[in-house]
């Protein structure tokens, strides 16, 4: 099972941490060891002081698939989902200044949160769906499918022409604007058209 991971999908995020806006998808993975197994707590790790949430929309693969066409691509998965891409952003920073690979910052243990499944026919138009994270009772992150720079079927296309799409195989589409850093005793919940998916302390 691969994470496939989407980065600088809102432009709102893009600006909130001052990156060059892509010209195509940015892509990174993170290995199955980050997966946060269920129930459990997400532990802050002691390599850094700066973990940030990120609320993304998640796409499951159904079947294996290489050179997708656009046009074929809703074939290709079945689920969607919510999940969190944890991001150890001072570490981050300083790869990225270095010029170096982000995996450390990314791709952790635990940093993948992935939360309950639901058909994708029980939604109207996928790229058009609203999602949420609170922490505490507060909304931090609001987001909507329709503010992606490239859509679902637009990222499955794009990311098998590089990978060979796998059942199992997940995406993380990109998180909206909003970002911040998680605090020991923060609870979590994640939100699918006001569906809670998924919830979680930090400890």
């Amino acid at each position: 099972m691969k994470i496939i991971c989407i980065g600088r999908n809102y432009t709102e995020h893009i600006e909130e941490l001052s990156n060059e806006k892509p010209v195509n998808p940015v892509i990174f993975m993170k290995p199955d060891s980050a997966v946060l197994p269920k129930q459990q707590d997400f532990f802050i790790p002691d390599f850094s002081d700066d973990i940030h949430y990120e609320v993304e929309v998640l796409v499951k693969i159904n079947k294996v698939g290489k050179h997708i066409d656009e046009r074929f691509a809703h074939k290709y998965y079945d689920e969607i989902g919510l999940g969190i891409d944890f991001t150890a952003r001072d570490l981050q920073s300083q790869l990225k200044t270095k010029g170096l690979p982000w995996e450390k910052a990314k791709g952790f243990d635990g940093s993948a949160v992935i939360g309950e499944w639901r058909r994708k026919g029980d939604y109207k138009n996928l790229n058009a769906l609203g999602f949420k994270l609170a922490i505490n009772g507060e909304t931090v992150q609001n987001g909507n499918t329709r503010l992606m720079l490239w859509k679902i079927d637009e990222l499955i296309a794009y990311v098998s022409t590089f990978f060979t799409l796998k059942k199992g195989d997940i995406i993380f589409t990109g998180t909206p604007a909003g970002v911040g850093k998680v605090k020991p005793n923060d609870y979590l919940e994640g939100f699918l058209e006001d569906r809670k998916l998924l919830a979680l302390n930090i400890k």
